[in-house]
């Protein structure tokens, strides 16, 4: 009987959220529609808001952050969710002006001789849906916010669970620095993050799984929403025989231990040379013991989220020794992980993996490292090429001839050389997946006219040009000539 009178009393809850929702929506939307064209100069200020908001919570929100994962470097996530994001705004405020301007296109001789004109003008579509991650809870909310704003629209945020403590943070701030017709954020569970996707949204954006985002997709589809997913998927790391292992070892385990391997585009799997294989892993171990001397106490190593994120990336290990992998730990300080609630995980590399083995079936995210084995780099490349598109791929070489041949074969969303994940910091460029990756990007001009509707509009002179030309009934001669003419 109690929890028949649970359900109810969660469920009664959902739908109070989502009519919630909705009201909210209706609210952007008729604030839009009143408003439309958004100026460009509150366009601005909404993104001057978002980074000041940013900067005068830095440090309150790296707390949260922290608290939330149970352990994560404040400084690493200045850098990674404050720093880069409000650069980001910066660089959005920079360059709106010129994204915005209507694109004049060319119209068929000889209509432009008599007067016809076509542009192309890049107009907000109106209130869009941002369903944000945990990984990177800040960045990845206020970073497609901020081309949201630049192209006009209004936005509606789910930030995840996971981080409550960083989602009910931005949720105040949000609050208290916009309005709600311009930007509110529903925190909540996995109910209010299914009833945001439904939403009759004008955009959505989801940054998270492939499997999630299929789910999110199918939501979206009810009412014909266009959506951005940002996804993911097994990021290969190419490494040459001309490769400097030392180097690209350190900047290996660099992408791989920031944020203890919870990042869409970390490194998920390396493919070496046979003959350098060893050189590869020592320098992925060489590269760990050098920035983390010691782990547990370690407050620059984060923890991994939740008891369930660990529990599966221990699973996916026992599951490759169990199947004959070579399991080698990068323990520098000799530390004991058995008898600790802390949920830090030591780079764990793995070598001699099949594919029948979880960590070469799944998207790791977190400190596991399989190893793979090539002799010529064609097998390299047919191996990724026979999978889903990565979201990331990178290449470490000295060889211009072999890295262009890893380019030109291969598909993925970017792609950094000799290093890893830095694509995504660069402002602009494009950064989206392909296929089960991800549609759609965000960053560079292509995130603003992701958030925006391309409308074409062609002018027409006073001329009457169809009946000039003999396409107008009743057809005769002319219209014969006029069809042969163009069928040249």
């Amino acid at each position: 009987m109690l929890r028949r009178s649970e359900g109810k009393w969660r469920a009664g809850m959902a739908e109070d959220r989502t009519s919630e929702m909705e009201a909210a929506l209706r609210k952007q939307r008729a604030a839009h529609n009143q408003m439309r064209p958004e100026p460009m100069g509150l366009r601005k200020n909404r993104i001057e808001r978002a980074i000041k908001l940013l900067k005068d919570h830095a440090d309150d929100l790296c707390r949260a952050m922290s608290a939330d994962f149970g352990n994560r470097s404040p400084q690493q996530s200045m850098m990674t969710d404050i720093v880069g994001t409000v650069n980001f705004g910066k660089y959005c405020l920079k360059h709106m002006d010129r994204w915005a301007r209507a694109d004049k296109r060319h119209v068929q001789f000889p209509l432009g001789l008599l007067g016809a004109k076509a542009e192309v003008r890049y107009e907000p579509k109106g209130v869009i849906g941002i369903l944000s991650p945990w990984n990177f809870p800040v960045n990845l909310t206020f970073g497609p916010l901020m081309q949201v704003f630049a192209a006009g629209n209004r936005a509606m945020i789910k930030p995840s669970e996971f981080t409550e403590k960083t989602s009910i943070l931005m949720e105040r701030l949000i609050a208290d620095n916009f309005t709600p017709d311009e930007c509110v954020v529903f925190t909540g569970g996995p109910d209010v993050a299914a009833a945001f996707a439904e939403l009759p949204f004008d955009h959505l954006v989801f940054t998270g799984s492939t499997g999630t985002g299929r789910k999110v997709m199918e939501a979206a589809a009810k009412n014909l929403v266009p959506v951005t997913l940002e996804l993911g998927g097994k990021s290969p790391v190419f490494l040459g025989e001309s490769a400097d292992f030392a180097k690209a070892g350190e900047r290996i385990a660099m992408g791989k231990m920031m944020n203890a391997g919870q990042i869409c585009l970390a490194p998920d799997y390396l493919y070496v040379p046979e003959s350098k294989a060893d050189e590869a892993v020592h320098g992925v171990w060489q590269g760990t013991a050098d920035m983390y001397p010691s782990l547990l106490e370690n407050d620059d190593y984060a923890s991994i989220v939740t008891d369930r994120h660990f529990d599966r990336l221990q699973s996916m290990v026992e599951d490759a020794r169990d199947k004959g992998a070579e399991v080698i730990e990068v323990n520098p300080g000799n530390e004991d992980f058995s008898n600790t609630n802390a949920r830090k995980m030591p780079l764990t590399i793995l070598r001699n993996v099949t594919d029948d083995m979880q960590a070469m079936q799944e998207e790791i995210f977190g400190p596991v490292l399989p190893v793979k084995t090539y002799s010529h780099i064609d097998e390299a490349i047919d191996y990724v090429n026979e999978r889903d598109r990565p979201l990331g791929l990178y290449y470490f070489g000295s060889d211009s001839n072999e890295e262009e041949r890893v380019l030109r074969k291969t598909i993925s969303g970017g792609v950094t050389v000799n290093d890893v994940i830095f694509h995504v910091s660069m402002d602009d460029l494009p950064f989206g997946g392909v296929g089960p990756s991800g549609m759609g990007s965000y960053h560079g001009v292509e995130g603003f006219r992701e958030f925006s509707h391309a409308r074409s509009i062609y002018s027409q002179p006073k001329i009457d040009l169809a009946k000039l030309a003999g396409f107008k009934p009743p057809y005769g001669g002319k219209t014969d000539k006029a069809i042969a003419g163009q069928m040249k």
